[in-house]
């Protein structure tokens, strides 16, 4: 079986990649990326890697072709990715891919207000309405990111949030890519839907004390309404409004309960636990 990466470029792709070949042959993988050249340690190994981009199906058609189980990996252009990633599945499945794996979001409801969501549930209607074998891996909030976020609340000495006292269930990166390589290799995972979260839900307050306590400095939590959390990302950040607004809408989803769900499914699928936040945090300072 041959088993291929879309989206392979970047960090999950690549994490995904080096734990799959910890189990199958590098001819057996196929990795798929705007620029190849990025991928040339992996080719030297063995592994095909070739060219593929998101808005150009033929030329994801030819680069899907002989792969048999794909992971779709969710793309980075935010309010284009369910055209881009329906016309991937068209591609694939002009290609002869049989199965496709795709890292969406937890609970991609009409009710959840995080604005990834209906992208997610856009690209999951494409895959049901193609007719392949699929395999969702509905991934929980990044706990790198956040932590990458709380380092900087650390040297303020205050978090600012403005999810209230809504709770998320984070997961890193790393165990994000060890579910998908569990599902592409194993057997039964057809038709499935799996909640890729880590064992524990966490308010803003909760990461202010975490982040008190593993970099042993106060740090105040600052929670905030989603207008002036939208403002201090433009303004202290330089993020453009419209990436503002995208971020500040999972503090409003984590309010409305969307983001809380804890899942043993990570564990069923890898014989392990998730890395807790608190590891993931200690890692990043």
């Amino acid at each position: 079986m041959t088993i291929g990466i879309s989206g392979a470029g970047g960090q999950l792709g690549r994490a995904a990649a080096e734990m799959l070949l910890e189990q199958v042959e590098p001819s057996e993988l196929v990795l798929v990326t705007r620029v190849p050249s990025a991928l040339a340690d992996y080719a030297g190994r063995g592994v095909s890697a070739r060219a593929g981009n998101y808005d150009d199906p033929d030329g994801l058609r030819e680069a899907y072709r002989g792969v048999d189980t794909l992971l779709l990996i969710s793309g980075a252009d935010i309010g284009r990715r369910v055209a881009q990633h329906t016309d991937a599945v068209a591609a694939a499945k002009d290609a002869g891919v049989g199965r496709i794996a795709y890292t969406g979001i937890v609970n991609p409801t009409e009710a959840n207000v995080a604005a990834a969501a209906p992208e997610h549930r856009g690209t999951e209607e494409a895959l049901l309405a193609s007719g392949l074998d699929y395999t969702f891996l509905r991934n929980g909030i990044y706990a790198d990111l956040t932590a990458q976020g709380l380092a900087q609340s650390i040297a303020a000495g205050s978090h600012m949030f403005n999810s209230g006292d809504g709770k998320i269930s984070y997961i890193s990166r790393n165990d994000c890519a060890a579910a998908a390589a569990a599902v592409l290799v194993g057997e039964g995972h057809e038709n499935r839907a799996y909640d890729i979260t880590g064992s524990e839900a966490l308010s803003g307050y909760d990461l202010a004390a975490l982040a008190s306590e593993v970099s042993g400095k106060p740090v105040e939590p600052n929670p905030v309404d989603d207008a002036a959390y939208v403002s201090a990302l433009v303004q202290y950040a330089g993020l453009p409004e419209f990436i503002a607004e995208f971020l500040a809408s999972f503090g409003r989803a984590a309010r409305e309960g969307q983001l809380d769900k804890v899942s043993a499914d990570f564990e069923q699928l890898t014989g392990r636990s998730p890395q807790r936040f608190r590891e993931v945090l200690e890692a990043a300072l």
